[in-house]
């Protein structure tokens, strides 16, 4: 069958270089946006502008030199990086005590396999070989559990400081025009896309070499201890995005409710006492959440394509540079978006509010286009011209070029969802526009349109993901299906940072109002704001569509780890289990929702007694008890995200002990089918109504004329739309992905004990 062009040195040198590469870029990015001072000394220097006018005259009209200013968005700046501090850290003292736990269950259940035995056994795949014992691959799978979840809050973490960093920075540069604030977020938001993306490669790379001292020639068992560090990336990011989503949510809506509808004044208002626990949300929720879930995605589509590779020709003939073909994949893809990323901040420059859309649209237009060529290289010199993949009990020939083409379906089916997203959540387009219009009759009508408009935005990205499926799955069975989710998240550090620069630019105007700047700065970081809160669907989108791919290239693993010939959904083992998978998401959403909700009362509750209890609060003449709003979303989040996060990992081993692998994998299977479509429903609803709210509050058509301004019945009928459709969008709708990718790699994990011991219930009776 032949061997690639690339030799296996080559490929022990290209995937850490390449991480190392993305690393070196990330830090220049970062070093960049660090020139922007948060001082009064350096702010009052004068520097040429790339924007076509003179800076001077900016400078002088917008006050660029008042000291005031610059020294209050250095304090707001310092008050939002320190409460998300206190806030992560608080959460991962509670994770922490999860992850020790999880890890001694992990090894004590694949331990017991083989009852704890040292000797070797016989390879699943090949009776005439012998593996490694059960206990190493307990230990293993310990380990790499561990290495994933710290490399995912690692993930979340540095992605927060960062954005945190810069807020305050994009706010100043917006004195100077939009093109350079757009650059300082934009650039903030590639320091964590790339960092991220490294990363995680290159933690993985190193933990395979390090397993392979060890496990030698058994691939098989390498591969499936390395499963754990999918699932240690995906158990942080469910309690990281159920934990922000519950934390920001909170202050959103009671920051909103009292503020906007029932005392009148701006978003961002530091008359507000929940404004600084609303800003310190939206770093919490949406980029160290969003981080660690991207972050879970991609470790796991990784996890899901080596399995299925170890037990194919890949394995069978040791070919080290096809084996590691899905990581030659990722690193291609930092390369492209380092490329792709200069376009945004080199090549070409913003110089109106109407050049911010479609300039984070080229980014996806560009990654991929350039990935798709990246793709045919890696594919011609990495894999053979044939060669054998697994396919449930047989070998199934494939072409290289047929691999390229499963890469492609899913970089392409990735780019579809991303723009069928922007169409549906962008206030360009006439779905949110009509979601607008329906503010006039007040509240109800918002409601019915934007849910509406949520369940329509469904069908389009089912489809391209079906059809993905289906392409993949012909070509290259299960294995074809796994690097498909590999192909749609290869662009991951693009997407990242067009995903983070949307929670920067609404820090940035949160500073700007609380710093009393003028309105024409808060204009521009609306415009800012208002194009991120399109991208953040748009990232979304990408990890919902990742996810169903990633959970049915886990399902597939699973059923093979686990010896199920089958699934047949006629039996009443796997319909039961369809059954109840499919109400798990709704299961799921009630209690997020209802934990928003409770938060949110609290908040509110606070706010309104702050604003009866404090004289001189209303008239500015009195500064508001922020942190006792801080405190009420922090203790709220780290209580509430226990029980979904224990609904969550639980599930699997209750049904696999019990009830045994068959209805396991019917739960599973029922899972992702609900969860995919109540997560895209929930996302594009909450950013279609929140982006309505914002096509009134700009006035900048029109039509949005007659519905505004600010405060009128039609706007604070869209503010209780967008409050709605906060936790939809911030907290269920993204949580629901990890809902149904965490499932699917902890099932994988222990189906050698699920095999070995489950179904308990159907032994007895």
């Amino acid at each position: 069958m032949g061997a690639g062009v690339l030799p296996d040195l080559w490929t022990l040198i290209l995937i850490p270089l390449c991480a190392v590469v993305g690393i070196a870029f990330s830090l220049i990015q970062w070093v960049i946006v660090s020139r922007v001072k948060v001082s009064v000394e350096k702010q009052s220097q004068p520097a040429n502008n790339k924007n076509g006018f003179s800076e001077s005259l900016i400078e002088e009209e917008e006050g660029i030199n008042d000291h005031s200013v610059v020294q209050k968005c250095a304090e707001i700046q310092n008050a939002i990086s320190e409460g998300a501090t206190s806030f992560l850290f608080t959460e991962y003292q509670y994770v922490g005590i999860f992850m020790v736990a999880f890890a001694v269950l992990i090894f004590l259940f694949l331990g017991s396999v083989e009852g704890f035995s040292t000797k070797s056994q016989t390879c699943s795949y090949d009776s005439t070989r012998m593996c490694k014992p059960a206990l190493a691959t307990a230990a293993f799978s310990t380990i790499s559990f561990l290495l994933g979840g710290v490399t995912s809050v690692v993930s979340g973490f540095l992605g927060m400081k960062i954005a945190t960093y810069a807020n305050a920075r994009t706010t100043l540069e917006a004195r100077k025009g939009v093109g350079k604030a757009f650059i300082v977020a934009f650039r903030s938001g590639a320091v964590m896309g790339f960092l991220l993306a490294a990363n995680g490669l290159l933690v993985l790379y190193i933990t395979i070499n390090l397993f392979k001292l060890y496990y030698g020639d058994d691939w098989e068992g390498l591969f499936e201890s390395i499963t754990g560090y999918g699932l240690g990336g995906s158990s942080m990011a469910l309690f990281g995005r159920v934990a922000g989503g519950i934390y920001t949510k909170a202050a959103d809506v009671g920051a909103d409710l009292v503020g906007k509808v029932e005392r009148n004044i701006p978003e961002d208002d530091p008359r507000n006492p929940a404004v600084i626990a609303d800003n310190v949300g939206d770093n919490v929720g949406d980029i160290a959440g969003m981080g660690s879930d991207l972050f879970g995605s991609y470790a796991e589509s990784s996890c899901a394509a080596l399995i299925v590779a170890s037990i194919s020709s890949f394995g069978i003939n040791h070919d080290y540079t096809a084996m590691l073909y899905p990581l030659l994949v990722s690193s291609m893809g930092i390369l492209v978006c380092l490329l792709t990323t200069l376009f945004a901040t080199d090549f070409f420059e913003i110089k109106s509010v109407k050049d911010i859309e479609p300039t984070l649209k080229k980014q996806l237009i560009i990654s991929t286009i350039l990935m798709t060529v990246g793709i045919a290289i890696v594919s011609w010199v990495a894999l053979p011209s044939s060669f054998t993949i697994y396919n449930f009990g047989a070998q199934k020939e494939v072409k290289n070029w047929q691999l390229f083409l499963c890469v492609c379906v899913g970089l392409w089916a990735g780019l579809i969802i991303g723009f069928v997203t922007e169409y549906y959540t962008s206030n360009a387009y006439s779905p949110v526009q009509d979601v607008a219009d329906s503010c006039r009759t007040g509240a109800a009508t918002n409601v019915i349109f934007g849910l509406a408009l949520g369940y329509k935005s469904v069908i389009i990205p089912i489809f391209a993901i079906a059809i993905g499926i289906f392409v993949s799955f012909s070509f290259a069975a299960m294995y074809g299906v796994a690097v498909a989710a590999l192909g749609m998240l290869s662009t991951i550090a693009t997407g990242l940072a067009i995903d983070a620069y949307g929670p920067i630019s609404d820090n940035a105007g949160g500073i700007a109002e609380m710093a009393g700047m003028s309105h024409r700065i808060r204009e521009r970081t609306d415009a800012l704001d208002a194009a991120g809160n399109t991208t953040a669907a748009i990232g979304k989108g990408f990890a919902i569509g990742s996810a169903a791919l990633v959970s049915l290239a886990l399902f597939g693993a699973f059923v093979s780890r686990a010896e199920i010939l089958a699934v047949d959904v006629l039996t009443p083992k796997v319909f039961i289990g369809l059954l109840v998978g499919a109400m798990l998401p709704y299961w799921f959403s009630a209690m997020t929702m209802k934990s928003v909700g409770k938060a949110a009362l609290k908040m509110v509750e606070e706010v309104r007694r702050q604003f009866n209890t404090i004289p001189g609060l209303m008239e500015g003449t009195a500064k508001p008890d922020y942190a006792t709003c801080v405190k009420i979303s922090t203790d709220a989040s780290i209580k509430e995200m226990i029980a979904p996060g224990a609904l969550v990992m639980l599930t699997p081993l209750i049904v696999g002990i019990l009830f045994g692998v068959e209805t396991l994998s019917g739960v599973l299977a029922g899972s992702l089918v609900s969860g995919v479509q109540i997560a895209i429903s929930a996302s594009n609803t909450g950013g279609a109504w929140d982006n309505a709210k914002k096509y009134i509050e700009a006035g900048a058509s029109e039509h949005a004329r007659t519905l505004g301004p600010k405060g009128s019945d039609a706007h604070k009928a869209a503010v209780i739309g967008d409050t709605v459709g906060d936790p939809l969008k911030d907290t269920s709708g993204p949580s629901l992905n990890i809902l149904i990718k965490l499932m699917a790699v902890e099932s994988l994990v222990f189906a050698p004990f699920f095999a070995t011991h489950g179904g308990l219930l159907f032994k007895i009776f």
